[in-house]
C-alpha cells in the first residue's frame, strides 16, 4: 500500500515539472515568437511548449549512477541534465523578463533565447533517457 503512494507521489511530482517546463517553453515560444515573424504561430508556441514538457520531465530527477568505488567516474547524464536545466531555466527568465519588462533587444539577443532554449532542453531529454537507459 505504501509503494502505491510513493509512485503517485513521484508521478504527481513529474507531471508538475513537466507542467513547469511547458509553461517555460510558453514564455520562451511567446517571446522569440512576437520578435520573428516567422514564429508567430500556434504550431511553434506549442512545438516549445512540449520540448519544455518532455524536457523537465526527463531531465529533472534523473536516476543517479551508484555512490562506490566501481563507478568513480563523472555521471555524464547527471551533469547533462544540471547544464541542460540552467540553459532552460535561464533562457525562459529572460524571456518573462523581456515580455514584462517590455524590452526590445538586440535581434541576436532573441536568437541566442531561442537557441539556448532548444539546447536546454535538447540536453535535459538525452540526459533524461541516457539515465533511465543504464538502469
Amino acid at each position: 500500500m505504501r509503494f502505491h503512494f510513493r509512485k503517485t507521489a513521484h508521478v504527481f511530482e513529474r507531471v508538475g515539472l513537466a507542467m513547469a517546463g511547458a509553461a517555460c517553453g510558453l514564455f520562451v515560444g511567446a517571446y522569440v515568437g512576437s520578435a520573428i515573424p516567422t514564429l508567430t504561430t500556434q504550431g511553434f508556441l506549442l512545438l516549445m511548449m512540449l520540448l519544455g514538457g518532455i524536457g523537465f520531465y526527463l531531465g529533472i530527477d534523473t536516476p543517479q549512477m551508484p555512490f562506490d568505488d566501481a563507478h568513480s567516474q563523472i555521471d555524464a547524464a547527471e551533469l547533462m541534465s544540471a547544464a541542460g536545466t540552467l540553459f532552460a531555466t535561464l533562457t525562459a527568465f529572460a524571456s518573462v523578463a523581456v515580455i514584462v519588462l517590455r524590452l526590445d533587444p538586440h535581434m541576436a539577443w532573441t536568437w541566442l533565447v531561442l537557441v539556448g532554449w532548444i539546447a536546454g532542453v535538447a540536453m535535459q531529454i538525452v540526459a533524461g533517457a541516457k539515465a533511465r537507459l543504464r538502469k
